[in-house]
């Protein structure tokens, strides 16, 4: 293990922080090292993905613009923006990553808002109208990951309450170092669902396109196929054909434009029936056939 990356596996969370006027709700808090590529992904409607590199090396693609990433990288990406993560096979990148949902406005009724100009406010200005920011951290972010690996590993009287503080101040100093954020004009939604059901969502479009079915997924999280239609549709703002859809033409274009696998076993491996219904079905996506995107995209 690099001598940067200290031990975090921490999943089915209930730590919630505040922010200002808003409670966000941690799912998980990891850390490891990418050997292989994170295929393109995007996060629901009020999610936000915080990833710190404390060594190694690798590339960010988000919303279609390349950004290197080395020790210290620090980024930011918000609901629905697409983004992948390919590691430099010489020297593989190491992460920290934060993932946290904004739930709901938790100050007290009837008590004051945050003044316009107030620090809380500006915090939760930066958190909500930023979409995708990155940068290199100026803030020391390293040893607060290090003091939340060891109060995880030691797990001693109020260990939680001590994360949840910790959490708190890698959120603050993030936010301290945006500049120059371009408001974002995507409205906020105000419903979302609930942890587990949110999570398996994300994991099913992330890791298990290739065969997940609207059926399945609804089995999965104990709702109806309806049901689930209605919160993929909430969560993303699309019908579930449509983000299964975005997730296998995602993951063709990283195999197109990064690896030597001929088209027919791109196809097998998005689990297509035939090579001719990937190719028509990636041509309608990108106005492109395969062989004619890899020529374009693979690298000089």
């Amino acid at each position: 293990m690099p001598k940067d990356l200290f031990p975090i596996e921490l999943g089915n969370l209930d730590v919630k922080l505040s922010l200002g006027g808003l409670a966000l709700n941690v799912h998980y808090v990891k850390s490891g090292t990418f050997h292989l590529p994170m295929p393109e992904h995007s996060h629901s409607a009020r999610s936000y993905e915080l990833h710190y590199v404390p060594s190694g090396r690798g590339t960010l693609i988000a919303q279609g613009e390349r950004y290197p990433l080395g020790p210290g990288s620090l980024y930011m990406t918000g609901p629905l923006v697409a983004h992948e993560q390919l590691p430099d096979p010489l020297d593989p990148m190491s992460e920290y990553c934060v993932f946290c949902e904004v739930l709901r406005p938790d100050a007290p009724r009837g008590a004051p808002e945050p003044a316009a100009d107030s620090d809380d406010a500006e915090l939760v200005r930066r958190l909500l109208s930023t979409p995708f920011w990155i940068g290199q951290d100026r803030a020391g972010l390293l040893e607060l990951f290090r003091l939340i690996s060891k109060e995880a590993e030691a797990r001693e009287l109020g260990y939680p309450g001590n994360v949840a503080r910790l959490l708190e101040m890698v959120l603050v100093r993030t936010l301290r170092q945006y500049e120059d954020a371009e408001p974002s004009s995507r409205p906020l939604p105000t419903r979302t669902l609930d942890d587990s059901r949110l999570l398996a969502i994300e994991n099913a479009f992330l890791f298990r396109f290739r065969d997940v079915t609207l059926t399945s997924l609804a089995d999965e999280l104990g709702l109806s196929p309806r049901q689930t239609e209605r919160a993929v549709r909430k969560q993303y703002g699309l019908s579930f054909n449509a983000k299964k859809t975005e997730a296998r033409m995602s993951a063709a274009a990283r195999l197109l434009s990064s690896t030597d696998l001929p088209v027919a076993a791109v196809s097998e491996r998005l689990g297509f029936a035939t090579p001719e219904s990937f190719a028509g079905a990636f041509k309608r996506y990108y106005r492109s056939t395969p062989t004619e995107y890899r020529t374009r995209h693979r690298p000089e």
